[in-house]
């Protein structure tokens, strides 16, 4: 039987998980709301997680927690061109 020890790259893990999943709920919550205040408030929260999981994130990487891994620069530059030929195609 495999045993789990609580230490402090675990709690760092869960962390990040958690912060993710919160992303993700505000995600799909927020196209829902149709009170404003309401929406300004969940965007207010979603913004608040990504901060803190950009922050968890970054100390996991200085730790050597999570490696990251660098795109290629013809990968960035037609990831985008994608999203603004789609962006102008919605007319945004």
């Amino acid at each position: 039987m495999e045993k789990h020890v609580m230490n402090d790259q675990y709690g760092v893990e869960d962390l990040l998980e958690q912060e993710k999943y919160l992303i993700h709920a505000y995600g799909t919550f927020i196209p829902e709301a149709t009170e404003p205040k309401l929406r300004s408030v969940l965007t207010d929260n979603l913004n608040d997680c990504a901060c803190d999981q950009y922050r968890v994130f970054t100390t996991m990487q200085q730790k050597g927690w999570y490696a990251g891994q660098n795109a290629d620069a013809n990968v960035l530059n037609t990831a985008k061109q994608k999203f603004s030929q789609m962006h102008a195609e919605l007319g945004l």
